[in-house]
């Protein structure tokens, strides 16, 4: 199986002060959308990450999560994409629950539902939280510089950022990359081996 995490916030979609409250908030990255048809159509399933902390203030409620999960869903359609999960933390932040990043409970929960090891999954966030998360449950960390929490250098990334943080500018250049190495993965194991 090849699985990628893509976290929701600045790296699928817009980042908004405080929460998404209705779906008329949603607002993908430019060329996100499609980054994960591209994605779907190279063999991978998606799955993304996310925190609802407002539900567990009660600031929304559930129907208000469905509803901009099917605005996500529709846009994702519409250019023949699609994710095949979304967890999400839905814990107060002074819950001191193990699923809010920089806590790598929300990912390890992915791996033990896909009965994956998070090793071989490309993780894909846009913050020094997502990435600490990601290095945290042993996945492969990319970051996108799509959100509010994309360092002001990259060369070389500031000391909160993990070791081995792959950057991308954004989510289409990272499935534009990710594509690439696959590709040239398999068309070295296709080459003939020389002759003994």
């Amino acid at each position: 199986m090849k699985l990628v995490i893509i976290e929701r916030d600045g790296a699928l979609c817009v980042e908004r002060e405080g929460y998404l409250r209705s779906p008329d908030d949603w607002q993908a990255q430019p060329g996100a959308l499609e980054a994960i048809a591209q994605l779907n159509h190279a063999g991978y399933q998606v799955v993304i990450s996310a925190i609802w902390s407002g539900l567990g203030q009660g600031q929304f409620d559930m129907a208000t999560v469905n509803a901009i999960q099917a605005r996500m869903s529709k846009q994702l359609a519409a250019v023949g994409g699609r994710v095949d999960a979304v967890f999400f933390c839905p814990h107060a932040p002074d819950e001191a629950c193990d699923c809010r990043k920089p806590q790598p409970g929300l990912l390890r929960q992915i791996g033990e539902r896909y009965k994956i090891n998070l090793a071989q999954v490309h993780a894909v966030g846009s913050s020094a939280r997502d990435m600490q998360a990601a290095h945290a449950a042993g996945c492969i960390a990319h970051l996108v510089l799509t959100g509010k929490g994309a360092p002001a250098s990259i060369e070389p990334l500031p000391p909160e950022f993990p070791p081995g943080v792959q950057v991308h500018a954004d989510l289409a250049a990272f499935a534009a990359a990710r594509i690439a190495a696959d590709e040239a993965v398999a068309a070295a194991n296709a080459a003939p081996s020389p002759p003994a």
